[in-house]
């Protein structure tokens, strides 16, 4: 149980505050409402390149890091679909250092053309050596169109293309600051050794001052319901041949989402999983093989994937992991199998809960959902999943019509 107390400043920023003085440390973890789902078409990747710039400096602090780390603090972030997410540690007698220096970048960037500059060059490397240069790296370019004809999240986190980061100007990037990272667009969450009357009069002092601005209303397409089987072939100097199969799942904060997770568990969570059991180890179609989810806030994807062993097409090893999938929906679970993968699931959880930032994420996360309380009702959720639910679940997601295949095929190998 995650005990947490909360408030919401005038300007709409929404503070929870976990206490837990056991630990001698604080930790602030600031999510904005904004991650590449809310990019145009045609300015893609500029929530990832906001993650690198909000390190380059802000109005009155020249640079983010030193002061942090003079007290003693660490920091990171990350960014993907639906979210940015600017997280800190510090002393616990220090925590005023980290409201200072998120307010102060809060409120406004340096918007110093240098920084962009050499911001932009370590996103355009990064877009290089991850999904250009790299084997296998451009599976999610290509994967996610296939996948999505009309939602963002056609896109990469990365961007579609590079040229998108290259032609962006120092007026797109302020008109992406001041329309996403507002007060009004952002959780705080604050944990550790604090209390609930410090954060209330530190959020007071540094980030009640920040006008609210005008929160975007979100209104993104539908993804229309798939109605056939896509599929994609590419030839590249890979090692091996590999297979990726993807599925329109529901959406994070659906009640069936934890469904979806337990049969991506079921299907290739550990060696004794259902596909790692039957593909690689017995039948040797695959040498590697996993299923997983995307998590993502809206309608997302479960995906197959695996390198397939020398001597075998692409097709043949598809029509495997079809047998697989069909053998689990015309008999469910046997005896104490979903059983244990919710004890997986659930183990999972508690190791997250042990440090204090784990914490401070998953409950501005599930603040995200409107519910903050949902980080206290998951492992519930979980555990109330059937058999039946299984069945249910699975047949809705994995229909032929409903998969998008990627054939990655190795231009060494012969198949």
């Amino acid at each position: 149980m995650i005990s947490f107390s909360s408030f919401t400043l005038n300007n709409g920023l929404r503070v929870f505050v976990h206490e837990d003085p056991t630990v001698q440390i604080a930790v602030m973890n600031i999510l904005y409402d904004v991650g590449s789902r809310d990019e145009r078409p045609d300015k893609t990747g500029f929530a990832h390149l906001f993650e690198h710039l909000m390190f380059g400096g802000s109005v009155n602090v020249p640079s983010y890091d030193e002061p942090l780390q003079l007290v003693g603090g660490e920091n990171n972030a990350f960014t993907n679909t639906d979210i940015t997410n600017y997280y800190l540690t510090v002393p616990a007698a220090n925590l005023e250092t980290g409201f200072w220096l998120e307010s102060d970048r809060m409120l406004s960037l340096s918007f110093d053309p240098k920084v962009l500059e050499v911001q932009r060059k370590v996103v355009i490397e990064e877009f290089k050596q991850r999904y250009l240069n790299q084997p296998y790296g451009d599976v999610w370019l290509k994967l996610r169109p296939l996948a999505y004809t009309t939602h963002p999240y056609q896109w990469a986190t990365i961007g579609k293309e590079i040229s998108h980061i290259e032609n962006a100007t120092l007026e797109d990037v302020k008109e992406f600051f001041f329309t996403h990272y507002i007060p009004s667009n952002a959780i705080l969450v604050v944990a550790g050794n604090v209390t609930l009357d410090q954060v209330k009069k530190l959020s007071e002092k540094w980030f009640a001052p920040i006008s609210s601005g005008k929160r975007k209303e979100r209104s993104l397409p539908t993804e229309p319901l798939q109605q056939a089987k896509r599929t994609l072939s590419v030839f590249e100097n890979v090692p091996a041949n590999a297979l990726y199969k993807s599925f329109h799942m529901p959406g994070r904060f659906n009640a069936d989402f934890y469904t979806a997770e337990l049969i991506s568990d079921i299907l290739s969570r550990g060696h004794s999983s259902r596909l790692y059991n039957t593909l690689v180890k017995e039948k040797e179609v695959f040498t590697s093989i996993s299923s997983f989810t995307m998590g993502s806030v809206d309608p997302g994807m479960m995906i197959i994937s695996g390198r397939v062993k020398k001597g075998i097409k692409l097709e043949e090893a598809e029509r495997e992991v079809d047998s697989v999938i069909e053998s689990l929906l015309s008999h469910g679970p046997i005896s104490d199998e979903l059983q244990k993968v919710k004890n997986q699931a659930q183990t999972t959880q508690e190791f997250e809960k042990v440090e204090v930032m784990n914490r401070a994420m998953n409950l501005a996360f599930a603040a995200l959902s409107g519910d903050a309380d949902l980080i206290n009702r998951e492992a519930d959720m979980i555990e109330s999943v059937t058999t039946e639910d299984i069945v249910r679940v699975g047949s809705g997601i994995f229909k032929e019509e409903n998969s998008s295949v990627l054939y990655y095929h190795s231009k060494n190998q012969q198949e």
